[in-house]
């Protein structure tokens, strides 16, 4: 492996991390500080990081190693997280762009739902509690590492609302095992994501991320946890041998407006932290991985049976007709039960978010080099298993 960039060495990294841990040494069970390295290696070879985007690499690696080891010390302190069960978690998985994060804010608004929140993904130690959930600390501490979102990327809420007490996906539990697709989202971390993409233990991925779900719910638990991101599309076997009772919601969409949305989103966060974004190299690199993690999804459901398991299949251009009736399908077809409460809670959240509330994201295929045929082309037997229509 190469020593890196200035703030980006695997030894110092863990110094630095082990120093704020108040000295804690122990990353628990798992690969951890391979895929560490990997991530260093390809942020210094692939990267072009500018002085910004060091500094913001250099804490995001820190906070995951932060964070994983007070996961793995809390566990010794509190035998109670151990004894956690977690059942019938539901999962929205599929591709990016496609209706997910509103759809895990809108299900969040049950009370039955356990959602993790923001804040407690970036500061999970010690584990939150149900009397000061809403009261914690850490709540002001996570909305003061956030930027100034207008002055550094501009109409970004429109794209990706971002806040202490909204939903935090699963993409970012994941980087506490340093095996996320989060990282090439954030910086071009080519080579990473290559290894990432094909020789990943991502059995250890969802094994701890049964102890952060064990952990977060040890003392503030709800009925049912609901979690989402694609990025669960690298890992769906291996999701399935660890929760072999999920309930999964599978968003789709026309894939040139998911594939031309995220490539107007992944450049836009990488302009932070490079000054040589291509938003054409950006988009044709995504478009071949999210085809390949696609069509294996449909592979591994159709492989065998999963007599516990349940899936759902939701399409975009249903859910933004009428988002309420999308959700009652849901609860339905996952066997959910639908409170009066839950109903009407969800029902307002809809209401007070409309679309467009935050702006408008704009964006043009051909900005991003993205011919629509072609796109369509490369994902036929996706488009064709699930009757896709273009928008």
């Amino acid at each position: 492996m190469t020593e890196g960039v200035a703030g980006l060495e695997i030894d110092s990294t863990l110094a630095e991390a082990s120093a704020r841990a108040g000295g804690l040494d122990d990353l628990g069970e798992g690969p951890y500080v391979d895929p560490l390295g990997r991530l260093l290696d390809s942020l210094a070879a692939d990267a072009d990081l500018n002085d910004i985007g060091r500094m913001i690499a250099s804490e995001r690696v820190l906070l995951h190693t932060v964070n994983r080891l007070h996961y793995v010390e809390d566990r010794k302190r509190l035998p109670q997280i151990a004894e956690q069960e977690i059942v019938k978690p539901v999962f929205i998985i599929g591709m990016p762009r496609t209706g997910t994060t509103i759809l895990h804010d809108i299900l969040a608004q049950d009370p039955a739902s356990r959602a993790p929140m923001t804040w407690e993904v970036m500061f999970p130690s010690p584990p939150p509690e149900t009397a000061t959930f809403r009261t914690d600390p850490r709540i002001g501490m996570c909305a003061a590492t956030m930027p100034d979102r207008d002055a550094q990327l501009p109409g970004f809420d429109a794209i990706h609302p971002m806040g202490p007490e909204l939903t935090q996906e699963c993409v970012v539990l994941m980087g506490d095992t340093m095996c996320t697709p989060l990282f090439h989202n954030q910086f071009r971390v080519t080579t990473y994501q290559d290894w990432l993409d094909t020789e990943a233990d991502w059995a250890a991925v969802y094994d701890f991320h049964h102890r952060q779900l064990q952990h977060l719910q040890s003392r503030h638990a709800g009925a049912r946890w609901v979690l989402k991101t694609g990025a669960h599309l690298w890992g769906l076997d291996q999701l399935l041998v660890r929760y072999p009772d999920a309930r999964i919601v599978f968003t789709h969409r026309d894939p040139v407006k998911s594939m031309t949305s995220y490539a107007s989103l992944t450049s836009i966060v990488r302009q932070v932290s490079s000054d040589t974004v291509d938003p054409v190299e950006v988009a044709a690199d995504w478009m071949a991985r999210l085809r390949r993690v696609l069509l294996r999804g449909i592979e591994i459901r159709q492989a065998r049976t999963y007599p516990d398991a349940v899936f759902y299949d939701m399409y975009f251009q249903d859910f933004i007709t009428d988002q309420f009736t999308q959700v009652e399908a849901i609860y339905a077809a996952l066997d959910l039960p639908m409170t009066g409460e839950g109903a009407d809670r969800m029902r307002a959240f809809i209401d007070d978010n409309p679309p467009g509330k935050h702006g408008i994201h704009r964006y043009a295929p051909e900005e991003f080099g993205v011919d629509p045929a072609t796109v369509r082309s490369e994902f036929r037997p996706y488009i064709e298993h699930f009757d896709l229509k273009a928008e």
